[in-house]
């Protein structure tokens, strides 16, 4: 049996939980508009074409800000495309993914639909192939009363209240050749900068995210948000961080400890952006932006039901691309990733898991078809409803697990929160061990604990293994199950975590 002792104290907290950290994102990639929250004709579809039923697991989720339209598709896109009458709305190759846009679906679409989702909007502008005008033209459309071109052309296309969008992305992946429109830190950094003060003539009330690395594997990782902020610190009011992670080769450990790969990454933003702040003499701090995260299989599968990927075939409307099947194993890693993020709320105020449905999601959807919770959704949904409050600092002295890529890493991983309004902690456990279960022990230093309110692990159903999944045939295979065992009093809180597994504690405290 492994071993790990946590300790927890009312007096060391790191910050109010941020509201925005469990948020999510929607492209217009593969099938996560068409067909997945947008499918006219679908037997669950309201008015307005949009699924009642991804609706509703979208509000389960707990998705509390949506990053919009883009991703690598917004370098190429006129944000003018998807607005006025549907009937005359161009259709356009999108070079990002290699798919035909109908633009049936626009920022209209998506403004009501956000309101029934009950989320808020990350509009994210094209700085690949536009630059300054645009961005500041969408701003106006978006959010000036009236009284304009842009703002008059909102009302008559069936607006008149502004959308009142506040939080914009400066482009998408700029660091990335791949990207339309690429640039060097420099040229982005000067364009960032200038278009976010033309945005913010428009309306001075907007916050804005500009891009950082793509992931903290780029040879430019450092140096390019060195050059971008010190070009744009005092225009911007986040930086953006990117990091998909997968299981290569069989390597269950190394990926299983992906959160310290994480780790690393915003420490070393942070460490970057506040080198910035005092070369320059700001007063500020810049926040960080952890605009997509997931786990993301990046390379070929030999699942049968593994859909086509980006470029094998001519040109098409939504097409099935990057449908990834989550098991239990990636569950855990997410609940990981998530306690990550968690803990390092005092800089991370925003969080998208990209995305939402259908591509590397945690809700499926089948055309004229069901919607169904991914083994991922678990953890999101539940830490989404239960981190409130304050963040506590968690001290951790854990057996273990030795990986390839990050050497020894803690067994147990965890992140707590305390909710003075309703007298609550709630802790989010990982055990990373694939074999053995581990006895855990929380010491709960100026709490005295009451009467335990949610225990729940992550199931794996008999007969079913780390790859176990859920299914077209099969939705509910893995879901959460009460925890047995665990024992709360006084002090202390302890339970035991089975191998490989994700599990969430509930208790009611007083003061001690």
């Amino acid at each position: 049996m492994s071993h790990a002792r946590i300790s927890i104290d009312r007096d060391f907290t790191i910050a109010e939980v941020p509201h925005r950290l469990f948020g999510s994102f929607v492209e217009h990639m593969g099938r996560c508009v068409y067909t997945g929250i947008y499918e006219p004709g679908h037997p669950d579809a309201d008015d307005q074409g949009f699924r009642k039923d991804v609706l509703a697991l979208t509000k389960e989720l707990g998705a509390t800000v949506i990053r919009y339209p883009g991703g690598n598709f917004v370098s190429g896109y006129n944000w003018e495309d998807g607005i006025g009458p549907v009937g005359n709305r161009p259709r356009r190759l999108d070079g990002a993914w290699h798919s035909l846009e109908t633009n049936a679906f626009g920022l209209h679409e998506f403004v009501d639909w956000s309101k029934k989702a009950g989320t808020e909007i990350m509009e994210a502008i094209n700085l690949g192939t536009r630059g300054v005008e645009a961005a500041r033209e969408i701003v106006e459309y978006a959010n000036h009363p009236g009284g304009t071109y842009w703002s008059d052309l909102r009302a008559k296309n069936g607006h008149r209240d502004p959308f009142d969008i506040k939080l914009w992305c400066l482009g998408n992946e700029m660091d990335g050749p791949w990207q339309i429109g690429h640039k060097t830190a420099s040229e982005y950094g000067r364009l960032a900068q200038e278009a976010a003060k033309a945005m913010r003539l428009v309306d001075p009330d907007i916050e804005l995210v500009a891009c950082g690395s793509s992931n903290s594997g780029m040879p430019t990782f450092g140096a390019w948000e060195q050059t971008v902020l010190t070009h744009a610190y005092n225009e911007v009011d986040y930086v953006s961080l990117h990091a998909y992670y997968q299981e290569h080769d069989g390597d269950a450990a190394s990926f299983l400890a992906s959160a310290v790969d994480m780790d690393y990454f915003i420490e070393s933003v942070v460490a970057t952006a506040d080198s910035v702040r005092a070369k320059g003499k700001h007063k500020k701090h810049i926040n960080l932006s952890f605009d997509e995260w997931n786990v993301w299989y990046q390379r070929g599968s030999d699942d049968e039901d593994q859909p086509e990927q980006v470029n094998n075939s001519g040109w098409r409307e939504h097409p099935r691309v990057i449908e990834d099947k989550y098991n239990v194993t990636d569950a855990v890693v997410v609940g990981t990733l998530l306690n990550s993020l968690l803990r390092h709320g005092d800089r991370v105020k925003i969080a998208n898991q990209a995305q939402l449905v259908n591509v590397i999601a945690p809700i499926l959807a089948e055309e004229n078809g069901p919607a169904w919770r991914q083994t991922i959704f678990h953890p999101f949904a539940r830490m989404a409803e239960l981190a409130k409050g304050q963040i506590l600092r968690t001290n951790v002295v854990s057996d273990k697990v030795e990986t390839a890529q990050f050497g020894g890493a803690d067994l147990v991983d965890v992140s707590a929160t305390w909710n003075e309004e309703n007298g609550r902690i709630a802790l989010f456990f990982a055990n990373r061990g694939l074999d053995e279960a581990a006895d855990v022990e929380v010491a709960l230093r100026g709490f005295d604990a009451g009467r335990v309110t949610r225990a729940e692990v992550l199931r794996v159903p008999e007969g079913g293994d780390r790859f176990t999944r859920n299914t077209l045939h099969a939705q509910d295979q893995v879901g959460l199950v009460p925890l047995n065992g665990v024992k709360a009093a006084g002090d202390e809180l302890k339970l035991t975590l089975p191998a490989l597994s994700w599990a969430v504690v509930e208790l009611e405290v007083g003061k001690n």
